[in-house]
């Protein structure tokens, strides 16, 4: 697999650790992974918006793993945030789990499925 960073010279450069796009060529598999909410395989659900984000990321993981991948792999990511309140905490998680990957990635702030969780995540990933 082929992965080419792409940020128009036309266009608004990137504004955090992201590509504005994502070339993939040479894949022979693609994975698509459901929103990741904050909640252990138990269902508890930290209280504190760090540790909500750092087991949201850890859930992403788990299921890049169960399919014989990794965050090397990971193309696009979208965040769901409650509020822009968050948006610290979320970044933080995120280069703890991410490193300098710069995957295509979209924010939105809205509302989640529980009142409990403070963000939700989905990626996809190819092989």
């Amino acid at each position: 697999m082929q992965r080419r960073e792409i940020n128009a010279p036309d266009a608004p450069a990137p504004a955090g650790s992201y590509s504005q796009a994502i070339e993939i060529t040479g894949a022979t598999r693609t994975l698509y992974v459901s929103g990741q909410v904050p909640a252990d395989i138990t269902g508890h659900v930290p209280d504190d918006l760090l540790s909500q984000c750092r087991l949201a990321w850890k859930n992403v993981e788990a299921q890049l793993r169960a399919a014989g991948m990794g965050f090397d792999n990971v193309v696009k990511i979208t965040t769901i945030l409650p509020d822009h309140a968050s948006l610290g905490e979320s970044r933080k998680a995120r280069g703890e789990a991410m490193g300098d990957r710069k995957p295509a990635s979209t924010l939105i702030v809205g509302g989640l499925a529980s009142p409990a969780w403070k963000i939700e995540i989905e990626v996809i990933a190819c092989a």
